[in-house]
């Protein structure tokens, strides 16, 4: 017996996925400003991706893990590249409608399992030992944690300053020789992978997956998770998917008004904390400022 009952290791577990998936909205749309209004399409894209080559083909969990997190990222690019082309809210609708193509996609074709999913996907193992339990929520808290490391690290490199001077000032950035299509393109990408990932990580927890785990109401949940956290704080994905797991297993008798509970919360954090529990006040101003105040040669 574990240390843990399977209840906390269910809401650890899914905690950890969904903040993952959050993180790379928090990328998306909080370093660079692009509105991503599908998460869920990435993680349905990176769960199906690994499901496929496990089930179907026999490759480890290992193998599924990597090549769902690149075809995220390779069709996180496409939307990108799309992204660029987009004011604001025609990138909105383009996100909502690439999710419901998504969903379509895997409920009428049989090669992604139809209106029945697929069954049978594995458990990881490593050495010989097949890792469920609470060794597979270690293992999506250790993806987690460099999963934020990488995001941090991000946000301190050359990258992650340019992503944010993009989005505060286009004009700016370009004046500054920062190719802003190609920082738009990386940070939709780098969002869908990690988005791939914890998509990866959701469907060999439950070991099955169906077209109906990767509708819009999934990325508005995921949308929430980065709202109320702070959509420009890295930890705020963990404290906004924190909120959104547990609090539904708080207030059970409310679970009928799961969605307009999204809603409230959102419209209440846009009000009272308008950068989330945990958001920052834009420390890239003071870097604009100064980048502003010397002339440009």
């Amino acid at each position: 017996m574990g240390l843990l009952p399977d209840y906390y290791i269910t809401l650890i577990t899914l905690v950890s996925i969904y903040s993952i998936a959050a993180l790379g909205l928090n990328i998306t749309m909080g370093f660079a400003g692009q509105v991503n209004l599908g998460q869920a399409a990435f993680l349905g894209i990176g769960a199906m991706t690994s499901a496929i080559l496990t089930v179907k083909f026999g490759f480890s969990f290992w193998i599924g893990l990597i090549l769902g997190g690149i075809v995220s990222f390779l069709i996180g690019s496409v939307m990108g590249i799309i992204s660029t082309r987009l004011r604001e809210d025609f990138l909105a609708i383009t996100t909502i409608a690439f999710n419901f193509l998504v969903v379509y996609l895997f409920e009428y074709y049989d090669f992604f399992g139809g209106s029945y999913g697929i069954t049978g996907i594995p458990k990881p193992s490593l050495f010989g030992y097949t890792i469920k339990g609470e060794g597979y929520m270690v293992l999506t808290i250790v993806i987690l944690i460099i999963s934020l490391l990488f995001a941090y690290f991000l946000s301190k490199s050359w990258l992650g300053i340019g992503l944010n001077i993009v989005r505060e000032d286009e004009m700016l950035a370009e004046s500054i020789s920062i190719n802003v299509r190609l920082y738009k393109v990386l940070a939709f990408s780098i969002g869908a992978m990690l988005g791939g990932i914890a998509g990866v990580l959701s469907a060999h927890f439950k070991g099955y997956i169906v077209f109906s785990d990767f509708e819009f109401s999934y990325s508005i949940a995921i949308l929430t998770m980065s709202i109320l956290g702070g959509i420009d704080s890295i930890m705020g994905s963990v404290l906004g998917a924190g909120i959104v797991i547990l609090a539904p297993e708080i207030f059970r008798p409310l679970m009928l008004y799961r969605r307009a509970m999204y809603g409230i919360l959102i419209v209440l954090v846009i009000f009272f904390a308008p950068r989330g529990i945990l958001g920052k006040r834009n420390v890239i101003q003071s870097i604009i400022a100064k980048i502003k105040s010397k002339p440009l040669r």
